[in-house]
């Protein structure tokens, strides 16, 4: 079956490394890879069951949005197998604009971070930005939750869905990087989609497995999050769970099908 990592990040080579490590300082991680560029994923995921992945990029000023689309669009049309997401900035003139043109370069959908970009998840200037999204039916993959911040909290999110509900949203990191517990709380009975990424490393086998069942299966997506972690590593691990055949191909393929909007093959 096709295996669908719907979140991986990359960077132009002459800034992969020093990205990759500024990502690993902000989170206090050790990054499992050294570089987050196109060359090391596809090192990665040589001859693994990872069939496809979904890349994007986080624009932490609004002067990046324009090159990072750029860059994503350049390497989903030279990659059969990758799908790409632009980048957002809540202070970009006019995200109209950028998110036409952004779809015209093949892109697919939207990626945000509010913890890095220092933007409420709810911020006026953002709630835009989904308005846009939702009536050009452009999937949302955003970074939520993180016990430091207060920007991405998941009662944030909730709002953001209940005001747009035909918005097709992926809540990353069980919804609630570092606060899953908390996220439970406010996302388990919403609508929106949730990857596992970054998530088993302080969840352990257990926790992970009762979360996704928790959500319900038809809601998950595998993610490994690159460079902050191996995809094949990661999938090695979320696939020893011992999810049934059919709940794992729902998990890594049907569910980002019916996320993006589009057929996997």
């Amino acid at each position: 079956m096709p295996v669908v990592d719907v979140h991986v990040h990359i960077y132009p080579d002459k800034i992969s490394e020093k990205a990759t490590q500024s990502v690993g300082r902000f989170y206090s991680i050790e990054m499992d890879a050294q570089d987050g560029s196109v060359s090391k994923l596809e090192e990665s995921i040589a001859g693994s069951d990872i069939t496809h992945c979904v890349v994007c990029s986080v624009a932490v000023k609004p002067q990046t949005v324009g090159p990072i689309n750029d860059f994503i669009a350049r390497e989903v049309e030279g990659h059969d197998n990758f799908m790409g997401f632009m980048a957002m900035h809540q202070d970009f003139d006019d995200p109209a604009a950028e998110i036409e043109r952004a779809m015209g370069l093949g892109l697919c959908g939207i990626k945000l971070h509010p913890d890095t970009q220092a933007v409420d998840m709810d911020d006026p200037r953002l709630m835009r930005v989904y308005d846009i999204a939702q009536a050009c039916h452009l999937p949302l993959t955003i970074h939520c939750g993180d016990y430091r911040y207060d920007y991405s909290h998941p009662r944030r999110l909730k709002r953001i869905l209940h005001e747009f509900p035909d918005l097709v949203v992926n809540a990353a990191h069980f919804g609630g990087w570092s606060i899953q517990d908390l996220a439970l709380e406010f996302l388990e009975d919403e609508g929106c989609f949730m990857d596992m990424s970054s998530s088993m490393f302080s969840l352990g086998p257990r926790r992970t497995r009762e979360l996704v069942y928790a959500y319900g299966t038809d809601r998950m997506l595998f993610g490994s999050d690159f460079p902050m972690w191996e995809p094949v590593a990661e999938y090695e691990q979320f696939s020893s769970l011992g999810f049934t055949d059919a709940e794992l191909e729902d998990m890594c393929w049907h569910n980002a099908e019916r996320f993006l909007g589009r057929t996997i093959r």
